[in-house]
This record gives C-alpha cells, sequence and structure tokens, in this order.
C-alpha cells in the first residue's frame, strides 16, 4: 500500500482544522511533519510546523507554539524560501500580540512583509495584523486602512474566506468608530462566507464582535444570544482565550440587566480562563468589568483590589508610551478608581448630615495645595485619592460619639483617635498604585509631635498627609458640626494660624496661597474665636 504524502497529509490537516476537530488536526500535522522530514520535503514542513503551532496556540500552549514557528522560519530560511520565512514571522507575530508582546509582535509583522510582501497572499494577512496592532493602539483610522488593504490582497487572490477575516476586523473598528451598520454588515458578510467554509473559529469570532456591537448600543438580548452561540463554538474548539472573551461579554449583559449572582459567575470564570490562556489582556478588561460589578454591588474593597490588577496588568502591557489603546483603558480605569473611592467616601458620610460633602471638599482644596506645591500627577492623584478615604476608619466609631453635641471624654476621644489605624485595617487586602495609606494613618499627626496615632514629629510625616491634614482641618471649621455652628472664612484661617505649628513651613504656605484667590465671604453668624474648639476626629 502506497504511503500518503506530506503534503496530502498537510491539507487534510488543515481541513479538520477548520472543522474544528482539533485532536485530529493535531495528529495530522505532527503526521505531516513526521513524514515531510522522512522525505525531505523542506515546504511542507516548514508550512506544517506553523500550522501546528496556531492550533497549539489556541490550546494554550504557547512555549511550544513559538518553538515550532521558530523551526519553521529556520527550515524556511535554510532554503531561501523568503515567502515560508515571511509566514512564520508573521505567525510569530500573531502569537506576540496574543500574548500582549506589542513591540514583538510589530517588529515581526515588518519584518514579514520585507521578507515574503510579494506575495499577495502573504501581504492580505500582514496588513490584517498591522490593522489589529494599530486598532490596539487605539489609531482606529489607520486600522481601517490597513483592514481595507487586506481585503483587496484577499479579492486579488480570489480568497473569500481572508476577506471574511478581514471583514471580521473591519466589523470591529467601525463599531469602536460607533459606525454601527457597517459594523453590521460587516459581521453579517464575515459570517456567511465562515458558514460555508465551515470554519467554526471564525464563525465563534463574528458572533462575539458583533455581541460587543449589540451591546454598546444596548441591545443586551442580541448580545448574550451571540455570546454564548459563540462560547459554543470555542468551548468545542477548547479556545481559552477565546472563551475568556465570550463569558465576559455574557457578564457584562447580565451586570447591566440586573443579574449579579449570573454576573459575577461568569466574569470570574472570564478571569481565570484568560490567566490559563496566558492572555494579559483578557485578564486585565475582565478584571475591570468584575470591578465595576463590585462598584455596583457596593463591594468597593472587591472593587478597588479588581481595579488594582487591571492597573498593574494594564500596565505590563504599555510598554511603549504610544499604545494609546491601552493609555486609554488605564485613563478609564482610572476614573473608576475615582468613581468608587469618592461612592465609598460619601457612603461613610451619609449617615451624618453634618459631614456629608466633606470628602469632597477636602479631596478637591487638598488638590489645589497640591499643585501649589508642584507636585507630579502621581502624588496628586494620590493625595486626592487619599483625600477621599482619610476618614474610612470612622466607620467603626460609635455614631454617638462621632455626632455627641458636646465636648468628649478622655475615652471617647482615644476612641476617635483609632480611626487612622481603623481605616488602615479595612483596607490591608487592599493594594493600590498609588501611595494612599500613609495619608490615611497620619493625616491626623503634628509638625510639632502633638498628633496622632504615632506622635510624628517633622519631616516624618508625609507632605501627602499633611496636605489632607491641614484642608481637613479647615473643612470642620468652616462646616456646621453636631458640636458648634460654622465658621467664617476668616475666623477659621485666624485658628489655623494659630496652630501653624501642626504644619510645615511650604504647606502652610501651599495652603494659604490656595485659597488666597478666592477666599469665601464672612459668615458673621460665626462664634467668637475663644469659644472654638478644632475638633477633627
Amino acid at each position: 500500500m502506497t504511503s500518503r504524502s506530506a503534503s496530502d497529509l498537510l491539507h487534510e490537516a488543515r481541513s479538520r482544522e477548520r472543522n474544528a476537530c482539533i485532536p485530529e488536526a493535531i495528529h495530522g500535522y505532527e503526521a505531516a511533519i513526521s513524514t515531510a522530514e522522512r522525505n525531505g520535503e523542506r515546504a511542507v514542513l516548514a508550512e506544517a510546523l506553523r500550522r501546528l503551532a496556531v492550533v497549539l496556540h489556541h490550546r494554550n500552549e504557547s512555549a511550544r507554539a513559538r518553538e515550532l514557528c521558530k523551526r519553521s522560519y529556520k527550515v524556511a530560511s535554510d532554503m531561501g524560501n523568503d515567502v515560508l520565512a515571511g509566514e512564520a514571522l508573521n505567525t510569530m507575530g500573531g502569537l506576540a500580540l496574543r500574548t500582549g508582546a506589542m513591540e514583538d509582535a510589530r517588529a515581526h509583522f515588518l519584518q514579514a512583509l520585507e521578507r515574503g510582501g510579494q506575495s499577495r497572499e502573504l501581504r492580505a494577512r500582514i496588513e490584517q495584523n498591522l490593522g489589529i496592532l494599530a486598532n490596539i493602539r487605539g489609531d482606529i483610522e489607520a486600522a481601517v486602512s490597513h483592514y481595507e488593504r487586506s481585503v483587496e490582497s484577499y479579492l486579488a487572490t480570489n480568497d473569500e474566506h481572508g476577506c471574511a477575516t478581514a471583514y471580521v476586523n473591519l466589523g470591529i473598528a467601525h463599531t469602536d468608530l460607533r459606525q454601527y451598520d457597517w459594523s453590521d454588515s460587516y459581521f453579517g458578510k464575515s459570517f456567511e462566507i465562515a458558514e460555508r467554509a465551515g470554519d467554526a473559529h471564525l464563525q465563534g469570532m463574528c458572533l462575539v464582535n458583533h455581541a460587543e456591537a449589540h451591546f454598546v448600543r444596548g441591545r443586551y438580548e442580541e448580545a448574550r444570544r451571540n455570546a454564548e452561540a459563540a462560547l459554543a463554538i470555542f468551548d468545542q474548539l477548547d479556545s481559552r482565550a477565546d472563551k475568556s472573551e465570550a463569558y465576559k461579554m455574557i457578564g457584562m449583559v447580565y451586570r447591566e440587566t440586573g443579574r449579579p449572582a449570573l454576573a459575577e459567575s461568569r466574569l470570574r470564570t472570564s478571569v481565570e480562563l484568560a490567566v490559563s490562556a496566558g492572555s494579559v489582556l483578557n485578564e486585565a478588561e475582565a478584571a475591570r468589568e468584575l470591578a465595576l460589578l463590585m462598584q455596583a454591588m457596593g463591594r468597593n474593597q472587591d472593587a478597588l483590589t479588581l481595579l488594582n490588577t487591571a492597573h498593574r496588568l494594564f500596565g505590563r502591557l504599555d510598554a511603549r508610551v504610544d499604545l494609546v489603546h491601552v493609555g486609554g483603558k488605564v485613563s478609564e480605569l482610572e476614573t473608576t478608581y475615582f468613581d468608587v473611592v469618592r461612592e465609598w467616601g460619601q457612603s461613610i458620610e451619609s449617615a451624618d448630615s453634618y459631614t456629608f460633602g466633606h470628602c469632597e471638599r477636602v479631596a478637591q482644596r487638598a488638590l489645589a495645595v497640591a499643585r501649589g506645591l508642584v507636585l507630579d500627577d502621581t502624588a496628586q492623584t494620590a493625595i486626592r485619592l487619599g483625600a477621599y478615604l482619610h476618614d474610612l476608619g470612622k466607620v467603626r466609631v460609635p455614631h454617638e460619639i462621632l455626632n455627641k453635641p458636646g465636648p468628649l471624654t478622655r475615652e471617647e476621644y482615644e476612641v476617635v483617635q483609632m480611626h487612622p489605624i481603623w481605616g488602615l485595617e479595612l483596607l490591608a487586602a487592599v493594594e493600590f498604585p498609588w501611595d494612599l495609606k500613609p495619608i490615611i494613618r497620619c493625616h491626623h499627626e503634628r509638625y510639632d509631635g502633638t498628633g496622632y496615632p504615632d506622635r510624628l514629629r517633622g519631616d516624618e510625616i508625609p507632605v501627602a498627609a499633611q496636605i489632607v491634614g491641614i484642608v481637613d482641618v479647615y473643612d470642620a471649621l468652616t462646616t456646621a458640626r453636631s458640636y458648634r455652628p460654622a465658621m467664617s472664612h476668616e475666623a477659621s484661617m485666624a485658628e489655623i494660624e494659630r496652630c501653624r505649628a501642626w504644619w510645615s513651613e511650604a504647606v502652610y504656605d501651599a495652603f494659604v496661597g490656595s485659597l488666597t484667590a478666592a477666599a469665601p465671604p464672612l459668615d458673621t453668624r460665626a462664634p467668637s474665636l475663644h469659644a472654638v474648639t478644632i475638633r477633627t476626629p
């Protein structure tokens, strides 16, 4: 009996891959590799190595996939075949792209274009990958141009299936541009071709990306149906990164339609799958979506923990400043940080009409002082967030002590003095990208050593904590409290001048300078200065 050729085995394996028969496809590629090595069919060997790499990458065997691609490139280079060498480089770029190594991906794509760009088929795929890279960087118009050039090359070679993959990406780009009729059209055309070709993975990609287009338009039921159909396909293919994307979309739909338990289950599965697939971008995005759910459920500590995870992961992707798309995601993430922290600060105050709005005012005024001291953006962000959370520990102080109309007893004041430490205990499991915890612990320390809880003195007290501390005192004086009415701006400033030894000269001067330009009008109803007690627990 005549043994089958390596070329036949490769063709059959490719067909099985497209029909989602992955174990059979792997077996077929391995047989093609073995036969090609034995018979010295180096062109078939290079292609079989590359195709097996793609399949294994989808099965989360990225390290082995990269080694197979390197072998494919070496075989092609040794035989002087620039097109096959370009194919291997293009696939290596795709592997790098999926794991968030953007600069490696770009280098591989450009090298592939230089090496094998004379092939229209290869040029079409490289243009498509460069479009994906442009999309990740946030340059959607450039991405559309790359995708359209990819379609032109596919059409020139009568490659309908190739056009379908480019159509998916055009659908994604037009969704980002909010050109939804165009995106619907491209997703529809791609899905029809994928169905005819029996390409299960491409059908899944059409469905999950069309689900996102439906989601941003508020078409939640259509989004859920598409995402679940995509999940069924990706489950069959055992493609974990793609399953992560489908689960994320389903979780987002459940979150937006008021089904938090289902949303949490799906989003946590998305995170787990992304981790197991080594997909940093998917993990970061799923963590952010889960954080938004925690925020909506009032689970602020969980929300902040997840936001920190997402921030760290996006930071790993932000290898260059020009990754605008990642930068945009980080910017959105930091906005969510502020929202969660602000809401948490407000929830602390919500039961006390006397202090409601205190954290917001302290945050805004502390930011003005920080700018007066010309602190950098990172320090300003830390001060603003620290100001929102500086009184977090008050939730453990009994209500009757916080709202006592008269002077506190020594025992009561000792309880109040615990709130900076209690605040840190509540945040023990939360790590921040910014240094907030010293602000929470030290905002009641005084430069002359008479503060609490640690009796720090002088420059032992972080500048950020001093800034929040002086603004905290000013706000306490100028607003009505349970134990006294509000003081005028002028009387408050006189009291702060009397206590100026509590802060460094630089912080005191910056605080005064921040208020000089727009001092509030005098409040003639304020009590006399000698009747005032500064109580800013």
